[in-house]
């Protein structure tokens, strides 16, 4: 009898797993068709980070010392892996302000009344995001390429590298759920998004040699999990920029970017998904 219990057990959760993958693939869809029919929403995306790349290129080439270096070239080399992390984190903003739109209009109420995931609402949004973000990333990179970027390592690494960024992404976009379940309008959700992202993105080695900054600083620098994203996408696309900080995340910049993102998940998707379970009650 026991058995037969824990079987059904089994088959009860193994079911609600399929459903709950179903379901945050049908959301993700509709998120997905929704951007097609707006098509500004991408567009307005990829200006910004495009922007990023031209002015930091351009204005900051050839005035930075980078390994002793002030090449523009070795200077765009080393930029692009802190324009395409700031890109998948900024992304955050936008998550945020999506959710507390859906919120805002009701659309949570109306999921209600479907025998549907809770989680699956806000799993297929973020889905939905690293589906963008991984558009932004690849237009981006053409850009980078288009302006002197190249890297030097296989292309196994290369895609390694921009893995890591989407995973990255991904994690800070439940920051963002957990921002848009917690404001009221989607204003309040893209200003509360992007007001910690700043600290975070320019607290860091992203546009320069942390090694240049105060003692105090660039320890907070070292072990920033955006940091850490960072280094580990120079060391896998070849790129300047080798870190000289004792620091475990600056050592080992891969399986600390990992371990950040994984953490990161797991936390804020809990929340996430507890906040959307009491404002959906």
């Amino acid at each position: 009898m026991s058995a037969v219990t824990e079987s059904v057990r089994v088959a009860s959760h193994g079911n609600a797993f399929t459903r709950s993958v179903r379901d945050s693939l049908v959301v993700a869809k509709r998120n997905l068709i929704r951007m097609v029919r707006i098509p500004e929403v991408v567009i307005f995306g990829l200006i910004q980070p495009i922007m990023f790349v031209v002015l930091f290129s351009y204005v900051f080439g050839g005035s930075l010392d980078i390994g002793g270096s002030t090449s523009p070239q070795v200077y765009r080399e080393f930029l692009m892996a802190g324009i395409f992390a700031q890109t998948v984190t900024f992304a955050t903003a936008g998550a945020g302000a999506g959710i507390a739109e859906d919120m805002h209009k009701g659309l949570i109420d109306r999921f209600r009344s479907l025998p549907m995931a809770r989680g699956a609402v806000l799993t297929g949004r973020t889905l939905a995001d690293m589906v963008q973000t991984a558009l932004t990333l690849l237009v981006l990179a053409i850009v980078a390429l288009l302006v002197g970027w190249r890297t030097h390592t296989s292309i196994g690494e290369v895609l390694g590298a921009f893995g890591l960024l989407l995973l990255t992404g991904y994690a800070f976009t439940w920051i963002g759920a957990v921002i848009g379940l917690s404001v009221r309008t989607p204003e309040a959700a893209t200003s509360g998004g992007l007001v910690w992202l700043f600290p975070v993105t320019f607290v860091s080695n992203a546009f320069v040699d942390s090694s240049n900054m105060t003692p105090w600083l660039r320890h907070i620098a070292d072990w920033n999990p955006f940091s850490a994203t960072v280094q580990a996408c120079r060391e896998l696309f070849g790129n300047p920029g080798v870190s000289t900080s004792d620091a475990w995340p600056m050592q080992h910049p891969v399986w600390a970017s990992v371990i950040y993102s994984v953490l990161i998940i797991a936390v804020f998707r809990t929340l996430a998904v507890r906040k959307y379970r009491s404002a959906a009650a």
